[in-house]
């Protein structure tokens, strides 16, 4: 039966989020159980095609991601895919009708990823940002008001703008590893290889922007997905203010995180915001 290989399908979602990300797979467990599973399946989705292009180093990237694609397409059409994290995103598109330009978008940011080392204009940033992490916003955003259009039209903007602080962090986060294992440079008129203070705070403050953009959004959102997206708001929240704290030259000799005690304490605080309704 079917519904054995799907339901095998969503357990590798699951465990795809839970392998590759704690914070991310500790928010998610903060949504209710009717949309938790599909949000690890868009996950699961993007996590791989993430993988192939920043992972598989030792094969053919490019073929990779494009026998990935044509799955995927496959996998859409025909409503069912042998790859089981295919076929839980699969699932997922039909339920809440994700757009194909969302997936699509994503897709093309991440076959960037194989040529584009350097970021010049805004216009590109902005491009590689919209693809990479606002969609991934969107999609989430489906599943969070149900099919509502017009609850998604009022949350579109904040939910794109949550998207670009997620990533924007990841990649202050990560950019030790993003110049010298990937060679990339996502910030434009930025030489991250010689980053100071003055542009350090400059990106930070651009997070913070979208940050607040991506609050107001939050407080709207339904009651099965406002203490989890508030919950991944807060991690990222302190991940940045830790980063703003850290000298530029330590950002580029070692990963900053959130060590696993305070990511407790600030679920607890999560907890109680969304509780009172403080939002």
């Amino acid at each position: 039966m079917k519904s054995i290989f799907d339901t095998v399908s969503g357990t590798c979602s699951k465990a795809v989020t839970h392998a590759y990300s704690t914070s991310f797979s500790l928010a998610t467990k903060m949504l209710a159980p009717s949309i938790r599973q599909d949000i690890y399946n868009i996950y699961g989705f993007v996590r791989l095609a993430d993988e192939i292009v920043d992972s598989f180093h030792e094969f053919d990237k490019e073929t990779l991601l494009e026998e990935f694609t044509e799955d995927l397409y496959k996998a859409i059409e025909n409503k069912i895919s042998l790859n089981p994290i295919l076929n839980s995103f699969q699932e997922t598109v039909h339920r809440y009708g994700i757009e194909k330009s969302l997936y699509c978008a994503f897709l093309k940011s991440m076959k960037m990823d194989l040529y584009k080392s350097t970021y010049l204009t805004t216009k590109e940033y902005k491009e590689y940002i919209y693809g990479s992490a606002d969609v991934v916003g969107l999609m989430c955003l489906r599943v969070f008001v149900k099919g509502d259009q017009t609850k998604y039209n009022e949350l579109r903007e904040s939910a794109m703008s949550l998207g670009s602080a997620f990533q924007k962090v990841n990649f202050l986060r990560d950019l030790k590893d993003d110049l010298e294992d990937l060679n990339r440079s996502y910030f434009p008129g930025t030489n991250l290889h010689s980053l100071d203070e003055l542009n350090k705070q400059r990106i930070i403050a651009e997070i913070e922007a979208d940050f607040e953009a991506g609050l107001k959004g939050i407080s709207k959102l339904p009651v099965e997905a406002k203490f989890g997206v508030y919950t991944a708001y807060v991690y990222y929240s302190k991940l940045l203010k830790k980063l703003k704290d850290v000298p530029s030259l330590e950002i580029k000799s070692r990963r900053i995180s959130v060590p696993n005690y305070q990511k407790a304490g600030l679920l607890a605080r999560s907890y109680i915001f969304c509780r009172l309704n403080l939002l």
